[in-house]
């Protein structure tokens, strides 16, 4: 499928990629999205510049250096605006407007997927989520997305006559410095609104941080998952892990088919595609299926007693043990450096 948002082309100037400094430390998200940033703005061949609210640590701000980030502006608002999408929805399109910038990128994260489609209603401009791959043709920037699953590419074509609000999928995004950025001095401005912004009618009231025996596994940061080669006994004490570990549990398809676990726990293109940190694999052999909903992952260990398994050559490491060995001396060992605690 494919669609133009409009019949003109011109080259960007400058873009603007929306940086969360809620935090002391810049996150992977941020990372994520100013290495697109750096990407973007060499394809449209324009500069960019990274926006974000008041109140953002000087570790954070320094961070965004090695990354090209030339300038980074923050918004000055009042300390209530944390707390309130909607007025920070206003205030980030009202930049967006009088700084003039035709593009803005954001992390497809819970904040970025919910910002988009107010930036797009205020500034008035095109919306494209959870892009995977851009590049510029004759027609403007060319932009994709995964839909139906992994079946469907979905394409547009933006030629930057009207502003764009671009949310990047999280799984393309990747925290890492490139060789082709280069380290910037960063230009700190302060970027004030022409008139006053309200409040919106709802607040946030309490953050509460997930919980990773509970949270969705494609939303899992560390996973430990049991395959096939475990038994009862075995798939207790991976369950006893991920408690220790304070990771996310994870089974394949005939550990569901068991009874061991939940749907909602199933891994694999049959169940849900994930992108942790880290990925333990464990009696887990490789299939086709489980392979392709684990590919995105950024460090993937397994353990199998078949050297043939599949899973290997798609492992950063790999290890040929019997579970029923290797377990009781991972959870001893664990225990000992948590004290037997979460």
């Amino acid at each position: 499928m494919a669609e133009t948002i409009s019949p003109e082309t011109r080259t960007p100037e400058e873009i603007l990629v929306f940086v969360d400094f809620s935090g002391e430390e810049l996150d992977d998200a941020g990372k994520g999205v100013l290495s697109e940033a750096s990407r973007l703005a060499k394809t449209l061949g324009c500069g960019w510049a990274a926006i974000g609210f008041a109140g953002a640590a000087s570790e954070a701000v320094e961070a965004m250096a090695p990354y090209g980030a030339r300038k980074v502006i923050l918004i000055e608002s009042a300390p209530e605006v944390s707390d309130c999408l909607e007025a920070q929805g206003k205030l980030l399109a009202r930049a967006v407007s009088e700084l003039g910038a035709p593009l803005l990128l954001l992390a497809h994260n819970d904040l970025g997927k919910s910002l988009a489609p107010l930036l797009t209603s205020r500034t008035g401009g095109a919306l494209f989520t959870e892009a995977i791959a851009y590049e510029m043709g004759a027609a403007g920037l060319k932009m994709s997305r995964r839909v139906l699953g992994e079946q469907v590419a979905q394409i547009k074509v933006w030629d930057g006559s009207v502003p764009l609000i671009l949310t990047m999928g999280q799984r393309v995004m990747s925290a890492v410095v490139l060789p082709t950025m280069q380290r910037e001095e960063v230009r700190v401005e302060s970027w004030r609104p022409s008139v006053s912004v309200e409040l919106g009618p709802s607040r946030i009231i309490e953050r509460v941080p997930p919980d990773p025996q509970t949270v969705d596994v494609s939303e899992a940061e560390v996973m430990v998952s049991a395959g096939l080669g475990c038994n009862k006994e075995t798939f207790e004490q991976i369950t006893e892990l991920t408690r220790l570990l304070n990771a996310s549990l994870g089974v394949t398809r005939p550990v569901y088919d068991l009874g061991f676990a939940p749907f909602e726990r199933m891994v694999g293109q049959t169940g849900k595609t994930v992108a942790p940190r880290f990925y333990l694999a464990l009696g887990i052999s490789g299939s086709m299926h489980h392979l392709g909903g684990i590919k995105d992952s950024k460090r993937i260990v397994s353990v199998n007693n078949d050297p043939k398994a599949p899973i290997f050559p798609n492992s950063d490491e790999g290890f040929v043990a019997d579970l029923r060995q290797v377990l009781p001396l991972l959870v001893e060992r664990v225990k000992s450096v948590t004290g037997g605690a979460a």
